[in-house]
């Protein structure tokens, strides 16, 4: 665990006792650092379905969407940030020659970080392979946000998926210019983690794997709900976001501790010095 102590070391030299300002989710030009674990990545034991669907067609396909400014892996490609996001693709990719890695969930210690900024690019990085099935999932029913960042609405989504209101395509919407599908949040519900742990989740995250070549989940910060511990056995691999000078480091170590170290592909840092 070397490197994440490297983490730590570096979340305490920046200021590791979180600043009180604010942390913008639209700070695109801010580079990170990816650190990858020295665990060895071996083969998931994620949920298998008889039957999945292998067709999966989205329900809605919209065109010329107002993307947020901070998505700069579509919009400014040329940007420092977005050959950043393509470096973590790489790292990601190259890890995946030792296991697949088709499920990914990306979180954080708290909220501000920016997972769902991290998310959002590293799909859109992704689905620029135009021989790769991209699909972005919010899985943060208490905070989501995937939704905003790409114009589009909330609902239906996966909520809506989970409680029989809307079918999985229904849910689902093609980004036609970006090559890449979302699933939105969805309507707000009163007892997320119900939903998130419940077999439909179960069935939805089948699916979804047998139909993409990459889901990248935008789950719930680590703590203090159990969200994220209902999620991470279902996938095979967790990505922590973390911020330089607004991660603690002990909410770092928790974070890490509640991942599982068997768990963890790895940590991008946010705002690291140059």
């Amino acid at each position: 665990m070397s490197r994440i102590q490297q983490i730590l070391e570096k979340a305490e030299r920046d200021g590791g006792i979180a600043r009180l300002r604010p942390v913008a989710s639209t700070d695109a030009a801010a580079p990170f650092e990816f650190h990858g674990t020295d665990m060895p990545l071996d083969t998931t034991d994620g949920v298998l379905m008889d039957e999945v669907a292998t067709r999966l067609a989205p329900g809605r396909v919209v065109r010329n969407v107002r993307l947020a400014p901070a998505l700069a892996s579509a919009l400014i490609p040329g940007a420092a940030a977005a050959e950043q996001y393509r470096a973590l693709r790489t790292r990601i990719a190259q890890a995946e020659r030792l296991t697949p890695l088709n499920l990914i969930v990306v979180t954080s210690p708290g909220r501000g970080e920016g997972k769902s900024l991290t998310t959002a690019n590293l799909g859109l990085t992704m689905a620029q392979d135009v021989q790769r099935r991209i699909c972005l999932v919010d899985a943060d029913l208490r905070n989501s946000s995937l939704h905003t960042l790409f114009g589009l609405s909330g609902a239906p989504g996966l909520s809506d998926v989970l409680t029989g209101r809307a079918g999985l395509e229904d849910a689902l919407v093609g980004l036609d210019d970006q090559h890449i599908t979302v699933l939105p949040a969805g309507n707000v519900v009163a007892h997320p983690a119900e939903l998130l742990g419940s077999a439909t989740m179960q069935q939805t995250i089948a699916s979804l794997r047998a139909h993409f070549d990459r889901v990248l989940i935008d789950a719930p910060a680590t703590g203090p709900l159990a969200d994220l511990g209902i999620l991470a056995p279902l996938v095979d691999r967790v990505v922590l976001v973390v911020r330089a000078g607004i991660t603690t480091k002990p909410a770092i170590q928790e974070a890490v501790a509640t991942i599982g170290a068997d768990r963890l592909l790895g940590v991008v840092l946010n705002d690291a010095a140059n």
